[in-house]
């Protein structure tokens, strides 16, 4: 059995349920569903778990048979079809009676879906056989290093130690989070500890998204006496520009831009690093890509241009939000070791082709910069709001001191580095009080005067005051607080309509009473001579887009607007 989700308006985690079935695509009738049903079938379609599902075709109706009437599930059942129900094309329903689900936007690790990389996954296919012996040892932060035990002396296709022909596609050092990489023999651990090695003649062609995709052999027999010539293969990683120490970044950035002038590729609307939908600027217009076709090669080559790693995830169905303007690729066709998404083949798009439902968007591998680990909540609801607290001094193998961060001047920018650093996504709210919060025992003003830009990766990037503390209320209520949401709304004027329609109008001031009232004129009105006399206003229509992943104000539903003199 296939299953898919279909019909229109939808999120890619919501639709009317259709199931292939003997050579034909087909529905499911609503007749006695419930949502033990829609855990199944969410289950079906690799999501973890249904929050609700639709009666009456409300997604549209299908088309072709309706395969299912009457179906009852308990919830736990792991076919469809082993729940109860009237007989496989045994219906009396019509498709005006179309069932639907909402599923939880969580995948099942490892489910099987040809345009995601889940890590769980592919440890478990490769890390059976390489045992304890594989390992991701990222130590220094802007050179990591991943120590993939197989034997150099028979790793082929890497010439001299050379990564492969294009640098930036090693399979090794993109799934680490980098761009490229150099591959050396090291005695660095051969010389600590006795080594089982598990594979050997690993060859890649460098077009790879992972590692486990390559060729490769096993050792059979005794492990331990395998590779006696040889020693473990260790790769070293080159960090894209993000990622680089200090001021490194900026200054790569300028003379890059120099280089090839204005970027022409950017990730929107990703709560993370190294996530979002793809934008590229074309005919001097940002706009999006359709994801007719899109795949983790295209994906990769997107993430490795953008100085990341290799992708882990090629997003279809708009799940980074939706974007506005022209659409302008489709059906992208990238072999994975292109430089840059243009160089890769595309179609180019038609109005009838695609809509900005079907945006494309890429999940990238970054590298582990352990910037998590410098900064903690305390005393929240959930694990997405709390105090700030920051840790210092942890070099060395010391200990971390953990202390607050001054309220004075915190705000949103603030909140969004701290929440990025966290690795909760979007800001909500930066709180320069938190008395509500106070259940932790720390209570030592350790960082003051925080100004950030809002792309940091870490608070530390921010300017701060060092270790010349200044902040006038010290008591831990005036410490800083975040909410943080892996979901946010992102709302964006349409300004070529406000520009289409703008006109000038002399309105009569007898019909300007509820303007007034909420402040929609100029102060000057304050002085005519009421109700006689007119204004001359600017007029026009306006659009305001969400392209974000979350409702607007989402308590108030439509029921509750009304129409008001002012807009």
């Amino acid at each position: 059995l296939r299953f898919r989700l279909a019909g229109y308006p939808r999120k890619h985690n919501e639709g009317r349920v259709e199931v292939f079935y003997n050579d034909e695509w087909g529905t499911i009738c609503d007749d006695d569903f419930t949502l033990g049903n829609a855990h199944v079938l969410c289950r079906h379609l690799g999501f973890v778990a249904a929050t609700g599902w639709a009666h009456s075709a409300k997604y549209g109706k299908g088309v072709g048979r309706i395969w299912l009437d009457n179906v009852n599930c308990a919830g736990s059942e792991k076919s469809i079809g082993d729940c109860q129900h009237r007989g496989w094309g045994n219906s009396d329903c019509s498709h005006e009676e179309d069932a639907g689900v909402v599923c939880k936007d969580e995948r099942i690790p490892g489910f099987k879906d040809s345009n995601v990389i889940e890590v769980r996954e592919l440890l478990a296919r490769v890390g059976s056989w390489l045992g304890s012996a594989w390992s991701l040892g990222l130590s220094v932060p802007w050179l990591l290093w991943a120590t993939l035990l197989f034997t150099p002396c028979s790793w082929r296709g890497v010439g001299a130690w050379q990564a492969p022909v294009a640098g930036d596609t090693s399979p090794a050092t993109g799934r680490a989070g980098c761009g490229s990489g150099l591959l050396s023999p090291h005695r660095l651990f051969t010389e600590r500890q006795q080594l089982n090695y598990r594979l050997h003649s690993v060859s890649c062609t460098g077009t790879e998204v992972h590692l486990s995709m390559c060729s490769f052999e096993f050792y059979r027999g005794n492990a331990s006496a395998a590779c006696g010539a040889g020693m473990p293969a260790v790769v070293s990683c080159v960090p894209g520009p993000l990622f680089a120490p200090g001021n490194a970044h900026k200054k790569k950035q300028r003379q890059q831009q120099q280089q090839q002038g204005q970027p022409r590729i950017r990730l929107k609307g990703g709560a993370r690093v190294g996530e979002g939908r793809v934008e590229v600027l074309r005919s001097s217009e940002w706009g999006t890509i359709c994801d007719d076709r899109w795949n983790l090669q295209s994906a990769s080559v997107v993430c490795r241009e953008l100085g990341f790693g290799s992708a882990k995830e090629a997003l279809t169905g708009a799940r980074m939000g939706q974007g506005t303007g022209p659409i302008h690729l489709n059906e992208v066709q990238c072999r994975g070791n292109e430089k840059s998404l243009w160089n890769c083949p595309f179609r180019n798009i038609t109005q009838e082709d695609c809509k900005h439902t079907e945006d494309a968007a890429v999940r990238c591998n970054i590298p582990y910069m352990g910037y998590e680990n410098l900064i903690r909540l305390s005393g929240g609801r959930s694990r997405f709001e709390g105090r700030v607290e920051v840790a210092v001094g942890a070099g060395d193998g010391d200990q971390p001191h953990w202390g607050l961060v001054c309220g004075e001047g915190w705000g949103t920018l603030e909140a969004m580095v701290a929440c990025r650093q966290l690795g909760l996504g979007f800001a909500n709210h930066g709180l320069q009080e938190t008395w509500y919060w106070d259940a932790s025992n720390v209570t030592e003003m350790v960082m003051s005067g925080v100004k950030c830009a809002g792309h940091e990766m870490s608070l530390s990037h921010c300017q701060h005051h060092g270790a010349s503390l200044s902040c006038r209320n010290t008591g831990t209520r005036f410490a800083a607080g975040v909410i943080c949401s892996e979901t946010a709304s992102d709302l964006l004027l349409h300004a070529p309509l406000v520009q289409e329609t703008a006109y000038i109008e002399d309105r009569p001031l007898h019909m300007l009473y509820c303007a007034a009232e909420e402040n929609c004129l100029a102060s000057s009105a304050r002085l005519a001579n009421w109700p006689y006399g007119h204004r001359r206003l600017l007029r026009f229509s306006s659009q305001i887009h969400n392209r974000g992943r979350a409702d607007f104000r989402p308590k108030a539903g439509r029921h509750s607007w009304v129409w008001h003199e002012c807009h």
